[in-house]
């Protein structure tokens, strides 16, 4: 569960650290949660914009999409202005029946699939999924197709060819079930965009506002619900207590988010002038890559923050980004997690991994870290029914 040890010998030295130069253009990683934080803030001198570097294809209505991690304002204010309002608390506590719905009969399809299953394949995959398809209004036939097509854009295993691949095949089918709705508007907030603001947005950004919503917050939260249960597994008496100490839910989602740092790195940002960060100096056209796990994993002395402690005192962490680029979608995420961990605390209190933790297939180069299978036994083997003596 910890970043390779370099990381953190580097960030005690130099926490804004010169990568690599490729091409004349500098990358430079940051470590210090100081320093990540002023980067992540600092719309002025530095921009989130990478189509300079890699091009845009096609049109405004048939292009590549953006994003809102790769705008700049205005036009990242225009966009993130639309999904802001889904995602108040007060519409949040709207959602919370059906995210807890969601985890109920995902939880009764695990246990109808026991004794031994795959947690990520039959619970933190599906949960996210499932909210992500209901909040955008997604029709049941559309979403068999997608579930493939969003979880190998992630993968960069094989030199991000299938990646892009992925991206491209995602994406145009998310500006097609876009197309669909402006003529039928659906009950999610696709259909609640198309209402309020009819030919104000064109298909082209609604459908990169749906991407970015199943981007930030599908194998985001499908790799914390894996491995928050992984690293809960192993820490038995917080794992129960998800279950009995209802106060524990929130400190224990919150070092697991600080502790795991699935989203490990930032957007790249793009130095538009000269200045300095830390003690170096940034030349325009540099890259800023903030290392949000290394920044996490930063603590007071005597603090131990390689170690999961849910009752270490309570600081901010960067799980989710800081500054305007922020994920829109933390709350949210937040909410899958307060109510999928205890719900699975409750159901399958002996829950354990097959094998040793050491076995455990991590991803060896995903955008998002993770595992590829979580083999779980969902009750102590004493505890099946016995066979009948002959």
């Amino acid at each position: 569960m910890d970043p390779v040890p370099r990381l953190g010998a580097v960030r005690a030295t130099e926490p804004v650290h010169r990568l690599t130069s490729f091409l004349g253009i500098t990358v430079w990683m940051v470590t210090g949660p100081a320093e990540a934080r002023a980067v992540l803030a600092n719309e002025r001198d530095f921009s989130n914009d990478i189509r300079p570097l890699v091009g845009r294809r096609g049109s405004t209505t048939d292009g590549d999409i953006g994003g809102l991690g790769f705008t700049d304002p205005p036009e990242h204010t225009r966009l993130r202005r639309l999904l802001t309002p889904q995602f108040t608390m007060r519409q949040l506590d709207r959602l919370r029946p059906m995210v807890e719905g969601i985890v109920e009969r995902q939880l009764d399809e695990m246990e109808s699939r026991g004794p031994e299953v795959d947690l990520l394949t039959q619970f933190a995959f599906p949960v996210p999924f499932s909210v992500i398809c209901d909040l955008l209004g997604l029709p049941g036939e559309e979403r068999e197709g997608l579930r493939e097509l969003v979880s190998a854009r992630f993968d960069v295993t094989n030199g991000g060819q299938g990646t892009f691949g992925a991206v491209s095949e995602s994406r145009k089918f998310l500006i097609d079930s876009t197309a669909r709705q402006r003529h039928t508007p659906g009950d999610g907030l696709l259909g609640d965009i198309i209402r309020e603001q009819g030919d104000a947005i064109n298909d082209f950004d609604l459908a990169g506002l749906a991407d970015g919503v199943f981007t930030g917050g599908l194998e985001t939260s499908a790799s914390m619900l894996a491995l928050g249960t992984a690293v809960l597994l192993d820490h038995p008496d917080d794992y129960a207590a998800l279950a009995q100490h209802p106060e524990r839910v929130e400190p224990t989602v919150e070092e697991l988010l600080r502790y795991l740092s699935v989203v490990q790195i930032a957007f790249p940002r793009f130095a538009r002038r000269e200045l300095t960060v830390g003690t170096q100096r940034i030349r325009p056209g540099d890259v800023v890559v903030c290392h949000l796990a290394g920044a996490n994993r930063d603590g007071e002395p005597g603090t131990n923050p390689d170690t999961f402690d849910p009752d270490r005192p309570r600081s901010s962490h960067l799980a989710f980004g800081h500054g305007f680029h922020r994920c829109v979608g933390a709350e949210l995420a937040r909410m899958e997690l307060r109510t999928a961990l205890p719900a699975l605390a409750r159901r399958f209190p002996d829950l354990a991994l097959v094998g040793p933790p050491a076995e455990l297939d991590f991803r060896q180069l995903s955008i998002v870290y993770g595992v590829d299978a979580l083999p779980v036994r969902l009750t102590h083997e004493s505890s099946e029914p016995a066979l009948p003596s002959a």
